[in-house]
């Protein structure tokens, strides 16, 4: 594992179960060691899911894990599906509930059954005293209503979670902020046509700010439209380091004690 005193970077969110990585996921994992990724937090989004990060974690020692159901199966769980989350959260490389959340693009699953799904989820990470890794996608308003009911309900917690693949403008930035979130931003930086959010790129806090993949999707504009896996993270590092102004071992390094101190490992 990494230390905050070194320079390795954290991939906060990928998929390491996906099938994609069926052929070759040992390779995958030895490629982004090789390249500087000290850790990866592999994110369940459903029980199957779960199952396959936790023995992932139990075999590489530089993998954690988020435990959670996605909104798009939020229409098919049930609260004994939330009850197994629970006692498989409690293995001791889960650092997270997640991810959870709303998503109104797809919308795969009616929007009631999202919320309340996303209810019970994060009633879970106060009951495990577990931060939360969001999922948000053209949501943006009744996401900010959902957790600001629920922040202002458990004050006492120094930081909430992250929301993951953040892209949203300065005031939703602000608001995120001020509930105490962290932003996680992936390969999506790198492309050509999301050059007018650097300047809200560059308004986030450091202290606030982490990287990730979200593999096998979004890779960045150098493997745009293949797989993406975790040693591309190092590409979204150095075009945030570039867009920021700050060299990359600065980055790195703040990213990854960000990530250290949200997921407590």
């Amino acid at each position: 594992m990494t230390t905050e005193s070194d320079h390795s970077l954290t991939d906060t969110h990928a998929h390491l179960d996906a099938a994609e990585f069926n052929a070759d996921r040992d390779e995958v994992i030895k490629h982004a060691r090789d390249i500087g990724v000290g850790t990866i937090i592999t994110v369940g989004t459903g029980i199957k899911s779960i199952r396959h990060a936790i023995g992932l974690a139990e075999q590489y020692q530089d993998i954690l894990v988020a435990v959670g159901i996605h909104p798009h199966a939020a229409s098919t769980a049930t609260e004994a599906d939330i009850t197994t989350i629970a006692r498989l959260a409690e293995h001791p490389k889960v650092v997270a509930i997640g991810e959870i959340g709303l998503d109104f693009y797809r919308n795969y699953s009616p929007r009631d059954s999202q919320f309340k799904i996303l209810q019970w989820q994060l009633d879970l990470a106060v009951q495990l005293n577990l931060p939360v890794v969001i999922h948000c996608r053209q949501a943006h308003d009744e996401m900010l209503n959902a957790l600001r009911d629920w922040t202002s309900q458990h004050t006492e917690r120094p930081s909430p979670g992250v929301i993951h693949c953040f892209m949203g403008d300065t005031e939703t930035t602000r608001q995120y902020l001020e509930m105490g979130f962290y932003l996680s931003l992936g390969g999506y930086i790198t492309y050509p046509v999301n050059r007018d959010a650097h300047d809200v790129i560059r308004s986030i806090p450091a202290n606030r700010l982490m990287v990730e993949t979200d593999c096998p999707y979004l890779a960045p504009q150098q493997y745009r439209g293949r797989r993406n896996e975790p040693a591309y993270v190092r590409y979204t590092a150095e075009e945030l380091a570039r867009i920021r102004g700050v060299p990359f071992e600065t980055l790195a390094g703040e990213t990854t004690g960000n990530a250290r101190r949200l997921f407590g490992w």
